[in-house]
């Protein structure tokens, strides 16, 4: 990403930002975990962990500049894990 498509993502993602570091530090984790199970026990709810795979993938894309290696390679193994499981859910054989 150049240097201004980075800061104009950066820029229109700042209101999500602050209304999520507004609330309390709990509430992003237990809604995400809400919305994993909800995705893996309900009909349709590959519906639910597209919504979690698209947050995850556009906190990773915040935060990718300052993270490391290793910090890089968890969080695409996590998006990997819910990418497959929504894949599966949302194409049984």
């Amino acid at each position: 990403m150049s240097s201004s498509a980075r800061e104009s993502f950066e820029r229109a993602s700042a209101p999500a930002v602050r209304a999520i570091t507004a609330l309390p530090r709990w509430v992003p984790v237990v809604a995400v975990f809400a919305l994993v199970v909800g995705g893996a026990l309900l009909p349709h709810g590959w519906l639910l962990l597209g919504v979690v795979l698209l947050f995850l993938i556009w906190t990773l894309a915040l935060s990718w500049p300052r993270l490391t290696s290793s910090e890089k390679l968890m969080r695409i193994a996590v998006l990997v894990l819910i990418g497959g499981i929504t894949l599966v859910q949302a194409l049984p054989r």
